[in-house]
C-alpha cells in the first residue's frame, strides 16, 4: 500500500491543532499536489522536499502524488510542514518503515541540504504531544523550547539523514534534556534603592502580591517611571503552569523563547508618549 500517514502540528495562536500529512502515491504521470488548504509558504514544501530528498542520496517517487494535511478546512502556513512531508514521503515509497510513524510528530523546515531549521510554536505542539503520549521530533534549534514542558520526550535533530536513522533503529537520537538556569531577579533594579516614598512603596508591594492594577499619577520628576521599574523585582514568581504559558506565547512571537526568562513575569514599560495602537499592537 503506498499510503504513510504522518502527524504533525498546524500554529493557531497559542493552540496547535492536530494535522495528519497523508502521502498517497498512484500510477501515472509524476506529478505533486498538496490539499488541504495550504498557503503560499506550504505549497512551496514541495521544492525544499525535494531538494532535501535528492542531496540526502534518496529517491524522490516518480509517481502520482498527493500529498493531504488533514482537517482540510484548518489553514496551513510556514515551512513546519517539511520534515513530515519528507518522512511521509519516504515511508509510502518504502524507504522508511511505517509502522513507528504513528508514535510520533513532527515538526521543522527542511533546508535544499536536508538540514532542519526552527519553526515558531513548538512549545504548544510539545504541550499537545504530551497529553496524547507521543513523541515530538523537533530542529536542533527548537529542543531547548520543547524540552521545558515536563513528560515529553523531545527528539532534537540537525538533518533529515538523522531523523531517517533514527526512525530505521540504526543511531537513535538522545531524547533531550533542558537545564533551566534559577530563577534570579539580580539584572532587575531593586527596590531597596529607592529612598523615601513610602505611601508609593507599599502601593506597589500590595499590587504586586495581589495581582493588582496600579496607576500613578503626578507631576514629572516625582520618581513614577523610578518606581515603576522596579517593581518587576517584587513580583512572585510563576508557577510552573503560568511559566508554560507565557513561554507559549512567546514561542509564537517573532522574538522566541528566552530560557533566561523562565518564571519571571512579563513586564513591558511603553513610553508615555506612545498611542493607544501602539500599546495594544497592531495585526499581522
Amino acid at each position: 500500500m503506498s499510503l504513510a500517514i504522518v502527524h504533525s502540528r498546524a500554529a493557531v495562536g497559542i493552540d496547535a491543532p492536530p494535522v495528519a500529512v497523508e502521502i498517497h502515491l498512484a500510477n501515472g504521470l509524476p506529478a505533486l499536489s498538496i490539499v488541504g488548504l495550504p498557503e503560499a509558504a506550504v505549497k512551496e514544501s514541495k521544492d525544499r522536499v525535494r531538494g532535501a530528498l535528492l542531496t540526502s542520496r534518496f529517491e524522490f517517487p516518480a509517481r502520482r502524488i498527493t500529498i493531504n494535511l488533514a482537517p482540510a478546512d484548518l489553514p496551513k502556513e510556514g515551512g513546519r510542514f517539511d520534515l513530515p512531508i519528507a518522512v511521509g514521503l519516504l515511508a509510502a515509497s518504502g524507504q522508511l518503515p511505517r509502522d513507528a510513524l504513528p508514535r510520533y510528530e513532527f515538526l521543522g523546515e527542511l533546508a535544499l541540504s536536508g538540514e532542519l531549521r526552527p519553526v515558531r510554536g513548538v512549545l504548544p505542539a510539545a504541550l499537545k504531544a504530551r497529553d496524547l503520549g507521543r513523541t515530538l521530533v523537533v530542529p536542533a534549534a527548537n529542543a531547548d523550547e520543547a524540552a521545558l514542558v515536563s513528560e515529553v520526550t523531545v527528539l532534537p535533530a540537525s538533518h533529515l539523514l538523522e531523523v531517517c536513522a533514527h526512525l530505521r533503529d540504526h543511531t537513535l537520537i538522545t531524547p533531550h534534556v533542558l537545564q533551566l538556569p534559577p530563577h534570579s531577579d539580580h539584572d532587575l533594579p531593586d527596590m531597596a534603592d529607592v529612598r523615601g516614598q513610602h505611601q508609593a512603596r507599599r502601593a506597589l508591594e500590595v499590587a504586586a502580591a495581589g495581582a493588582h492594577s496600579l496607576l500613578m499619577l503626578g507631576p514629572p520628576g516625582t520618581g513614577k517611571t523610578m518606581l515603576a521599574s522596579r517593581l518587576p523585582g517584587i513580583l512572585p514568581p510563576l508557577s510552573e503552569e503560568e511559566a508554560l504559558a507565557a513561554a507559549a506565547i512567546a514561542s509564537i512571537s517573532d522574538h522566541g523563547f528566552n530560557a533566561t526568562h523562565w518564571g519571571r513575569r512579563a513586564f513591558r514599560a511603553p513610553h508615555h508618549t506612545a498611542s493607544g495602537v501602539a500599546l495594544v499592537g497592531g495585526g499581522w
